[in-house]
C-alpha cells in the first residue's frame, strides 16, 4: 500500500486484501486508508476519484474482490475559508497532528453571524499554515468542541483527517471508555451543600428565549460532576461564594453554566443564566465587588484536559492556571474586605 500525504494532491493505491471485514468500497477504503474520514472518502468516490483495475466507480456501496486494485486521486486540499489572520495565540503544545491552546476571554471560536472575523478559527489558520494537510479536503482546523467566547481555557484541535476523527470519538466517549478528561474552574454563588455531587439534568433549547439553553424534560442527556475547592466569606462574615471543580461527562451547549444556575448556583458574573443573583454582590467585601465588576463575564476557566494522542495513542495531559482576571477575584474572595 503506498503511503503518501492524504491531500497533497496525490494518487493512493491500495490492493484488497479481502480481511477488511467488508466488501463495501467505502468500508473497505475506510479500513486500507483511516487517515481519510468516512464522509471524505464518500465524495472522492462519487467525484469520480476513485478507479477499479481502471474503471471509475461512483457507487460506495461497489462490492470489491480480493485482489483489486483501488486507485484514489486526492485533490490537494482547497484554500481556507475564511481566510487566516494574525492574531496572537497562547499555543500549549503543537505536533504535526494537534495544537493545544489556552483560550483567552473575548476570542470567539469559530466564524458566525456577527462574528465572521476575528476568530479562533481565522487565528489558526494563519498560525498553522502549511501545516494544516486539510479536513475533509480543505485546509481548515478541525474544531471538535468549543468554549463560549468569554470561557478561557484549554481547547485542542486537530491539523488532518486522522487526527479529527480520533479526538471526535474521544470527546464524543467523554471519558466513559477512554482517558479523556475536561476540567473546569468554576466560580459560583452560594455554597453546595456537600463535598461532591453530579448533576444529571437532559439539556435543550430554552422555550421562548432561543438563544439560551434550558433544563428541559426531553432534551439531551447531559451530566456534569462537581467538587468543593473552596468557600468564600461575604463582608457578614457568612458563606457567599464558592470554587468549584467540574469535569464533564457529556458536551452540551452551555452545559455547566445551565447545569449549576439550575441548581441553584449560578456562575459568577453569569449575565445570561445568573442575572437574577445581581443582588448577591451586596454581600461582597469592596474588593471582591470590584474584581467581579472588573471580571465582566462568567467566571469559568477550563483548566484541564487529558486525551489520547490520535497517532501515537500516548495519554497526554494539561493544566492551565486561573487567568489574571479569574486570579484577581479568587484574591478578592479570600481577603473578603
Amino acid at each position: 500500500m503506498e503511503q503518501v500525504s492524504s491531500n497533497s494532491g496525490q494518487r493512493l493505491e491500495v490492493i484488497v486484501e479481502g480481511d477488511e471485514g467488508s466488501t463495501r468500497l467505502d468500508r473497505v477504503l475506510a479500513v486500507l486508508r483511516p487517515e481519510l474520514s468516512r464522509s471524505r472518502l464518500k465524495a472522492l468516490i462519487l467525484a469520480g476519484s476513485v478507479t477499479i483495475r481502471g474503471a471509475v466507480v461512483r457507487d460506495p456501496a461497489y462490492h470489491v474482490a480480493k485482489g483489486d486494485t483501488i486507485t484514489i486521486d486526492v485533490p490537494e486540499a482547497a484554500d481556507p475559508e475564511p481566510k487566516g489572520e494574525d492574531i496572537a495565540l497562547d499555543i500549549v503544545y503543537e505536533d504535526d497532528d494537534i495544537v493545544v491552546l489556552d483560550k483567552p476571554r473575548g476570542l470567539v471560536v469559530h466564524p458566525a453571524a456577527g462574528h465572521e472575523t476575528g476568530t479562533l478559527v481565522n487565528a489558526l489558520i494563519a498560525h498553522c499554515g502549511a501545516s494544516l494537510s486539510g479536513i475533509g479536503g480543505v485546509k481548515r482546523p478541525g474544531i471538535v468542541h468549543r468554549l463560549d467566547k468569554d470561557t478561557t481555557g484549554l481547547m485542542v484541535v486537530a491539523k488532518n483527517d486522522r487526527a479529527h476523527q480520533s479526538l471526535t470519538a474521544q470527546f464524543a466517549d467523554h471519558g466513559r471508555t477512554g482517558p479523556m478528561q475536561r476540567g473546569y474552574m468554576a466560580f459560583i454563588w452560594g455554597v453546595p451543600n456537600r463535598q461532591r455531587g453530579t448533576i444529571d439534568a437532559p439539556i435543550d433549547r430554552h422555550q421562548h428565549a432561543r438563544e439560551k439553553m434550558a433544563v428541559r424534560a426531553g432534551g439531551r442527556e447531559a451530566v456534569t460532576h462537581w467538587e468543593l475547592r473552596q468557600t468564600f466569606d461575604g463582608r457578614d462574615g457568612k458563606p457567599v461564594a464558592s470554587l468549584l471543580a467540574c469535569q464533564l461527562e457529556t458536551g452540551r451547549t452551555h452545559q455547566i453554566r445551565v447545569h449549576l444556575a439550575h441548581a441553584g448556583h449560578p456562575l459568577m458574573g453569569d449575565a445570561v443564566y445568573g442575572s437574577h443573583f445581581k443582588t448577591k454582590a451586596g454581600q461582597l467585601g469592596v474588593q471582591s465587588k470590584d474584581a467581579l465588576t472588573a471580571l465582566d463575564r462568567q467566571a469559568l476557566h477550563a483548566y484541564l484536559l487529558t486525551i489520547e494522542h490520535p497517532r501515537s495513542g500516548k495519554l497526554l495531559h494539561w493544566e492551565a492556571p486561573l487567568p489574571e482576571d479569574l486570579l484577581l477575584l479568587q484574591r478578592a474572595l479570600e481577603a473578603a474586605v
